[in-house]
């Protein structure tokens, strides 16, 4: 199932959300622009690699651009790939608005960048001496995945499924869509257990997404009620 958008407006503008899609894809133009080595020596300096992170390795000094624990933050703001960076984008577009709507903006920012960085040291912490670049927002929009679930699971999301040369479009519950998005992150991490690699870092959504479930009850407005039947928080207190 891909998601398009759900039915769960927000109140006010999601002005983090558009910020964060708009630094995402700046610096990817950035980095797809870089010609051949200096692209990947950019992925070196600015994503996190568990080995540095965790003092097992040092990257040479010629390139190192920020500190070891920085680069958990500056690592979300790179992507592998146009696939890598419209599918989180996406992702952050549909869930986002929401969550920064029920904690306001300068809340949002922090609870993203603490998924995030939560996120990151998950992945990190399965192969701590790997040398391959963590990179993408994947871990910090887990998070806000995590939140939405717990806030909004009767809120209804327009996803595509594809049926081979046919597709259809059908509206189904969030918290269908985000629990069967969250066992699928599940069952991928325990088969790529002993394999990770440079390919998708299944550990980072899934505590990227715990970390979500973890922290919402924190950041979340007093009076926002969780399992909420949707269309945002409405405000109906006042």
């Amino acid at each position: 199932m891909i998601p398009l958008k759900d039915d769960n407006p927000a109140e006010i503008k999601p002005i983090v959300t558009v910020g964060l899609i708009v630094a995402c894809v700046l610096v990817f133009l950035h980095q797809v622009s870089l010609p051949g080595k200096l692209g990947e020596i950019f992925v070196y300096q600015y994503g996190a690699i568990p080995a540095v992170v965790f003092g097992y390795a040092d990257l040479p000094s010629e390139i190192v651009a920020v500190s070891a624990y920085s680069s958990l933050m500056t690592s979300m703001f790179l992507h592998g790939g146009w696939m890598h960076l419209i599918g989180n984008m996406m992702y952050l577009w549909i869930f986002g608005n929401n969550i920064e709507d029920v904690m306001g903006h300068v809340k949002f920012i922090i609870f993203y960048a603490a998924c995030g960085i939560l996120a990151a040291l998950s992945h990190a912490a399965i192969d701590s001496e790997s040398t391959v670049p963590m990179v993408g927002a994947s871990g910090a929009i887990s998070g806000v995945l995590g939140a939405y679930l717990l806030l909004y699971p009767h809120a209804k999301v327009l996803v595509l499924i594809p049926l081979g040369f046919f597709s259809q479009m059908i509206y189904v519950p969030a918290g269908i869509v985000l629990g069967l998005w969250f066992l699928l992150q599940l069952l991928s991490g325990g088969m790529n257990i002993g394999h990770q690699g440079g390919g998708v870092a299944f550990f980072a959504h899934i505590g990227g997404f715990l970390a979500g479930m973890a922290l919402i009850p924190f950041f979340k407005h007093s009076h926002v009620r969780f399992f909420n039947p949707g269309h945002s928080h409405l405000r109906s207190w006042r």
